[in-house]
């Protein structure tokens, strides 16, 4: 048992890797079938569930070889064995939450993108004296790898044909709940169409105040 106990852990891992897809679907009730990868930053829960399976057998297989660890670094075996321990179990939460929050800043980065266009690294002064960067706005290609994901949204639960709400049902729902309570949704056309309106506003703004510059 000192033998197979310790690999209990491991193995749970791997049969709840494989059993993930069916969770997943089960939480969002999407049983539509996906033929197209996703980018890691527009699945953040999911990602973050990966981050944190590769850090918790990264440190069990790190544990195998704390001897050589303590040899090779000139450090006390007890002291590699305390840190392993603390890793054992915050390691796999921490990198969950960094992941997981590292995913929705790059969402958010690429909706400011998508709606303000990239930084051209040119300043224009205003004629009341604003200064502002010139954003210079995306193609339509570029711009669609950017929009096109799932937005996924709570499912609450939900009660049955019998009008009962089961057990299991209220589970999914507080799933879900974690799953997409933190979401950055993407950006539609009305917020699109009112974006490149205030962009065009600037840049006749601009063209105007160049104009006038150019007349003196």
């Amino acid at each position: 048992m000192a033998i197979l106990l310790p690999l209990l852990p491991i193995g749970l891992m791997f049969v709840a890797m494989f059993a993930y897809p069916w969770i997943e679907r089960w939480v969002t009730k999407d049983n539509r079938v996906h033929n197209v990868l996703d980018r890691p930053r527009n699945a953040p829960f999911r990602t973050a569930i990966g981050a944190a399976a590769v850090t918790f057998y990264a440190v069990q297989m790190m544990a195998a070889s704390s001897d050589l660890i303590a040899t090779h670094f000139h450090v006390g075996l007890n002291d590699v064995t305390y840190w392993l321990r603390a890793s054992y179990f915050l390691g796999p939460i921490l990198a969950f939450i960094i992941t997981r929050r590292m995913c929705l800043a790059l969402q958010r980065k690429d909706r400011e993108i998508v709606l303000h266009g990239r930084e051209s690294g040119r300043i224009q002064a205003l004629p009341h004296g604003e200064f502002v960067e010139v954003h210079e706005p995306l193609d339509e290609y570029k711009r669609y790898r950017l929009v096109d994901f799932e937005d996924y949204q709570v499912q609450p639960a939900r009660a049955n044909a019998k009008g009962k709400v089961t057990g299991m049902e209220k589970l999914r729902g507080r799933l879900s709940r974690w799953y997409f309570e933190d979401r950055v949704a993407p950006v539609t056309p009305q917020e699109l169409e009112a974006a490149h309106g205030h962009h065009d506003d600037h840049e006749s703004v601009g063209a105007g105040s160049s104009k006038a510059q150019l007349d003196k």
